[in-house]
């Protein structure tokens, strides 16, 4: 399933096609995704323009003029390309079909700036919906996500708080949307793998004990937090950098294949050699809460 470098991707990706443009007509060619399509979906949608293009955790987020909001999940497999209505290339986005099977399209905006969004998806498994801008807060699909990690307010105090009594280990806490939005399994075996942490440690030690015998709610970041927080800001904005992921779906939405999969430092290179000068090590992989784990058990501690 895309990341959130890969989500982040395709909002740049879509944003000058779609940002400040009107829905002229939207098209839902079946009944439903992962989840049914509302009944009011393209009535709330066409003659609205989209005053921002924006992204929550794995979600991207559409604001329209109405005062609702576009919310979009890719899934497994889903896609967007960008096309000029006459459905040719749209000036600037060199098009690769990521899937050739055109009957896979359930859903096209057509845009005022003369493009049109298509949304592609095999699997079925992304999903739309409409919701109210000031029903955001509550909105279920939304409700209980975790910080954003690029965010200003995501630090190692805060995900020190956040795993202070957790009994889980710091993969699976990393992992946990509720915990911190927007990671998946390859940024947070990287992160791990940067910070020199093992997987199996517990989540726990990311708070000092000492702290929370002072009062101090969750107890202070230990060093392990402190590495922990760059290492995640440093994969994720190289990754984005660098068009996230290429692997097996995801594609940006001018068709190109992201390259950061090229500077994998330890996801899917088990039994390679360890980057990490001087350390001598081997890349494992184990199975962990249902995931693979690729890591080096002699830098990760």
């Amino acid at each position: 399933m895309p990341e959130l470098p890969e989500v982040e991707t395709v909002r740049r990706g879509l944003q000058p096609s779609m940002e400040g443009a009107k829905i002229l007509k939207a098209e839902a060619r079946r009944k439903d995704l992962r989840f049914p399509f509302q009944k009011d979906f393209v009535a709330r949608l066409e003659g609205q323009t989209v005053e921002g293009l924006g992204r929550r955790a794995k979600y991207l987020m559409a604001d329209l003029t109405s005062g609702d909001v576009l919310l979009m999940h890719l899934g497994m497999s889903g896609s967007f390309r960008v096309l000029r209505d006459d459905g040719k290339i749209a000036p600037g986005h060199f098009h690769y079909e990521r899937n050739q099977d055109r009957a896979h399209d359930h859903v096209i905006f057509h845009m005022s700036s003369g493009a049109a969004i298509v949304f592609n998806d095999p699997r079925r498994f992304g999903y739309m919906k409409v919701i109210a801008r000031n029903a955001i807060e509550d909105e279920p699909l939304l409700k209980g996500l975790g910080p954003e990690p690029l965010g200003n307010e995501f630090d190692a105090a805060m995900l020190a708080r956040s795993c202070a009594n957790k009994k889980t280990s710091l993969k699976a806490a990393l992992l946990d949307q509720r915990v911190v939005a927007g990671l998946g399994n390859i940024y947070v075996c990287e992160a791990l793998f940067r910070a020199r942490l093992s997987p199996r440690r517990l989540a726990a030690t990311l708070a000092t004990k000492t702290g929370q015998r002072k009062g101090v709610a969750g107890g202070e970041p230990t060093e392990h937090a402190k590495r922990l927080v760059p290492a995640i800001h440093d994969v994720l904005s190289q990754a984005i950098k660098a068009g996230g992921s290429s692997l097996r779906d995801h594609r940006q939405t001018n068709g190109e294949l992201g390259y950061f999969q090229h500077s994998f430092q330890v996801y899917d290179r088990e039994g390679e050699k360890c980057p990490t000068p001087g350390c001598g090590g081997t890349v494992k992989r184990f199975t962990q809460n249902g995931r693979s784990t690729f890591w080096c058990p002699k830098c990760q501690k």
